[in-house]
C-alpha cells in the first residue's frame, strides 16, 4: 500500500508498505481522504517542534471501516468514519481530571506517532466516530472544525457578542463559524484581503478587513464597536503581532482565546490585561464533545466545509503537493489527499 511520509525536511514521498494488521480493540480502515494540515506543511519545512523523521504524516480523514470486532461503539464494516488523533496518556495529572486534551504527554497522529495518510491503517475502535452520511470530504475536515469549536466554548461565546477572528486561515474561519453558531456577530481579519473576501462571502460573517497596521486595526474597532471593543478575540495565526492584537482589540472584561500555534515570543505590556481585566484564555485540541458539536453543524447543513478546500491532490503526487503547498500557502485556504 501506500504511505504518504516525510522522510526527512523538504522530502515528501509515497512509498510503499505492507498493509497493516489490526489488533485486538482496533479497527481497519481504507482512507478515502485526507486534508493537509498545517503542522503537516511545517514538517515538510522542518519547523516542527515535535516531529521526528521519517514520518507518515496526517491526522485529518475520513476512512471506510474495512475490518472490527464486536464493540460498544457501534462501529461496523461499511461505514464511512473520521477520528479522534490526539492519544492522551491516562494517567498524567490532566488526564486524571479528565482533561485529556492537555494531557502533558499527547501524542497526536502524524506529529509524534505514525498518521492517517495512507490507503490503510489501524486505529483503537473508541476514538473512531461515524460519519452519520456526511460528505467523506467534509467529514475529513471535522477534525480542524472540532479545533476551533473547543476555542469558541473556551471564550463563553453568548448570543449579541461581538467577536473578532484573527487569521482567515481554516482554523480562523471555522472558529467565525462556531462563533456564529451561538448567535455571536462575528468578523475577521487577516493580511491576505483575498481570505477575508472568502470567509466573508463563504461562511457568512459579519464583515472583515485586511489588517496591514494597528491603525487600521483601531479604525475597525471603532467602526464596529463605537470604540468599546469586541467582546471576544480569537487568535488563529500563532504570531506576535495577531496575540497583540487580540489584546489591543477587546473590550475591558473581554475574552480572548489563543488557538494559534506560537512560533515566536510576544514582548508586551501586560498592564493592558490588568488595566481592561482581561480573561485570557488558551486552548488546546478538542474532546469529544467538540467532535459531537462539530458533526451537528455540518449533518444540521449550518455549514459547508467544502468551501474551504482550495486544492485537492492525488496522493500519489505527495512531492509534488507539497512543493505547492510550500510555494502557494498564503493563497490555500484548504488542501486534501485523495485515496
Amino acid at each position: 500500500m501506500r504511505a504518504i511520509v516525510i522522510q526527512s525536511p523538504w522530502n515528501a514521498a509515497a512509498v510503499e508498505r505492507e498493509i497493516p494488521r489490526p489488533k485486538e480493540g482496533e479497527a481497519l480502515l481504507k482512507m478515502i481522504c485526507g486534508g493537509i494540515c498545517g503542522s503537516d506543511l511545517a514538517s515538510y519545512r522542518g519547523m516542527s517542534a515535535y516531529v521526528s523523521y521519517p514520518r507518515t504524516i496526517g491526522h485529518e480523514f475520513a476512512a471506510e471501516v474495512v475490518e472490527v470486532g464486536d464493540n460498544v461503539y457501534g462501529i461496523k464494516p461499511g461505514m464511512i468514519v473520521t477520528g479522534n488523533p490526539y492519544f492522551n496518556c491516562g494517567t498524567c495529572y490532566s488526564c486524571r481530571r479528565g482533561m485529556v486534551n492537555c494531557c502533558v504527554r499527547n501524542e497526536t497522529m502524524g506529529v509524534q506517532r505514525e498518521g492517517a495518510f495512507s490507503d490503510y491503517l489501524t486505529m483503537p475502535v473508541g476514538r473512531l466516530y461515524d460519519g452519520q452520511g456526511i460528505d467523506p470530504k467534509e467529514l475529513a475536515l471535522i477534525e480542524p472544525f472540532c479545533i476551533s469549536c473547543h476555542g469558541v466554548s473556551r471564550a463563553s461565546v453568548k448570543p449579541g457578542d461581538k467577536v473578532l477572528v484573527f487569521g482567515a486561515g481554516a482554523i480562523g474561519i471555522l472558529a467565525g463559524v462556531a462563533a456564529k453558531s451561538f448567535g455571536a456577530r462575528v468578523y475577521i481579519t487577516d493580511i491576505a484581503g483575498e481570505k477575508v473576501e472568502a470567509a466573508v462571502r463563504d461562511f457568512h460573517l459579519d464583515g472583515g478587513f485586511v489588517n496591514e497596521s494597528r491603525e487600521r486595526l483601531d479604525a475597525f474597532v471603532q467602526e464596529i464597536t463605537d470604540g468599546d471593543g469586541f467582546d471576544v478575540t480569537v487568535e488563529a495565526v500563532g504570531a506576535p503581532s495577531t496575540f497583540l492584537g487580540c489584546v489591543q482589540a477587546a473590550a475591558s472584561r473581554g475574552r480572548a482565546v489563543v488557538i494559534g500555534v506560537a512560533k515566536h515570543s510576544a514582548d508586551f505590556n501586560f498592564l493592558e490585561l490588568q488595566r481592561k481585566e482581561l480573561d485570557m484564555y488558551g486552548s488546546r485540541a478538542a474532546t469529544a464533545a467538540d467532535f459531537a458539536a462539530a458533526m451537528k453543524l455540518v449533518k444540521d447543513g449550518f455549514v459547508d466545509l467544502k468551501k474551504l478546500i482550495s486544492r485537492t491532490y492525488p496522493a500519489g503526487s505527495a512531492a509534488e503537493a507539497f512543493r505547492d503547498l510550500n510555494q502557494n500557502y498564503g493563497e490555500i485556504i484548504k488542501a486534501e489527499f485523495e485515496f
